[in-house]
């Protein structure tokens, strides 16, 4: 029996677009055994400046996205040109014209989710998204499928490469920020402004599509509190050490009574953690939920490795199309839950404190946490700091963000404090 051809249209043809063309054609006898069809790339919009270098590897270029819109024959549109505009109305005029789409675009759908289900659900196709988060790791799917038998109460993910690699290479060389980032710019590894990963704003996106799907609420990207590794520095990674603490950028989603917690800063994490050993560019998801418990997605977050998803999710529409079967895997947000304030959440802290040294300093500022209402863990002086001063580490227990604000602004006040020099939630 001949097998059906199933054609797409693929937007784009950089890193991830170039690797989808290159393992659907080195892995298309595989492909096509599992998935009894033969997918074929009918269109590639590009660039008109693209073009010549596509077709001179005879690949079907065009500059037109009218041509991939009006052609019968495509079932699939594959965007994977990035940003917010035009890839969110390409995305939008295809499924309205009864295509099925998988993307890539973490900006997309992290802001404009709720819009772009209710379009596929309204023409009947299926969007997909699992290389959305954790590039080549599979997330999404298990989420919305193998899991969704749990209550899933917790999420931390280290769900960008960048700050990954730069905050493993200032942990095992001792180098600063500024050292580090123009390392990892040298190697490819972080943008020439590279805001979007070192100011958290990345991973925000990334932590509200899962929120949104293993909370079954919607959550944006304006839900998300963030804040990014620009203030760490190799002293707060030497005193992590010392304490027990490794430090990563966590994106966090929790399910509290309070409402939906989902935040991305720096944090102190132990050394027995699960995701304390990820290092260098990869990204690791850490779920928690019953009757799961725990479990772990591990593995590349980024480059050519993400084709690996954008392919699976191909796959998986073929397959719905053979079987009349498409539509499937639709919105999962059926709540409306709330959020929890920010100064409402519970961490531990660690912070750093630069004070005279003098006698009574350290009753001070024991008393002045006291009347903020936050308990201290452990204390320790650093053997770092500038004559006639002393640099002092606390780790407090768990105590409400808006009690670290009352301690912070009462420490300003205080004559014997003359700098907060860092302050860490510990995870």
């Amino acid at each position: 029996m001949s097998k059906q051809k199933i054609k797409i249209g693929l937007l784009g043809a950089g890193t991830i677009g170039g690797s989808v063309i290159k393992f659907l054609h080195e892995n298309q006898a595989v492909i096509s055994q599992r998935t009894n069809a033969d997918i074929e790339i009918k269109k590639i919009l590009v660039l008109p400046r693209e073009i010549p270098a596509l077709q001179e590897k005879n690949l079907p270029a065009t500059d037109s996205y009218d041509e991939i819109l009006n052609d019968p024959e495509i079932k699939i549109v594959v965007e994977l040109m990035g940003g917010i505009n035009p890839a969110k109305d390409f995305i939008l005029k295809a499924m309205n014209h009864g295509k099925n789409v998988v993307t890539a675009n973490k900006d997309v759908v992290a802001q404009f989710g709720g819009e772009l289900f209710e379009t596929a659900e309204k023409n009947q196709v299926d969007f997909l998204f699992e290389a959305s988060v954790g590039g080549a790791i599979p997330i999404i799917m298990p989420l919305k499928r193998s899991l969704t038998a749990n209550k899933i109460t917790e999420i931390l993910g280290i769900v960008n490469g960048t700050t990954n690699y730069m905050l493993t290479k200032m942990t095992a060389d001792g180098v600063d920020y500024e050292t580090v980032l123009k390392e990892a710019q040298s190697k490819g590894y972080a943008e020439r402004n590279p805001a979007a990963d070192v100011e958290g704003k990345d991973a925000a996106r990334k932590i509200a599509i899962l929120a949104s799907i293993a909370f079954n609420s919607r959550v944006t990207f304006e839900n998300v509190s963030v804040e990014g590794i620009t203030k760490i520095t190799p002293q707060d990674i030497s005193h992590a050490e010392k304490l027990g603490y490794v430090v990563k950028l966590l994106a966090i989603g929790k399910d509290s009574e309070l409402g939906i917690d989902v935040r991305v800063h720096p944090v102190l994490l132990e050394k027995n953690h699960p995701l304390a050993s990820v290092n260098g560019v990869l990204n690791a998801i850490f779920v928690k939920g019953a009757p799961i418990g725990e479990a772990m997605f591990y593995g590349p977050g980024a480059g050519e490795p993400t084709a690996s998803a954008v392919i699976s999710d191909i796959i998986e529409i073929a397959r719905g199309i053979q079987l009349n079967s498409v539509g499937r895997f639709g919105c999962t947000c059926y709540e409306n839950k709330k959020f929890c304030p920010v100064e409402e959440t519970v961490s531990s802290y660690y912070m750093r404190l630069l004070v005279d040294d003098k006698p009574g300093v350290l009753g001070r500022i024991a008393t002045t946490f006291g009347d903020a209402g936050v308990s201290l863990k452990s204390v320790m002086q650093s053997e770092c700091a500038p004559e006639d001063h002393a640099e002092i580490i606390v780790v407090t227990h768990e105590v409400k963000h808006k009690n670290i604000l009352q301690a912070q602004d009462a420490l300003k006040n205080l004559d014997v404090v003359d700098e907060i020099l860092s302050i860490i939630r510990v995870e």
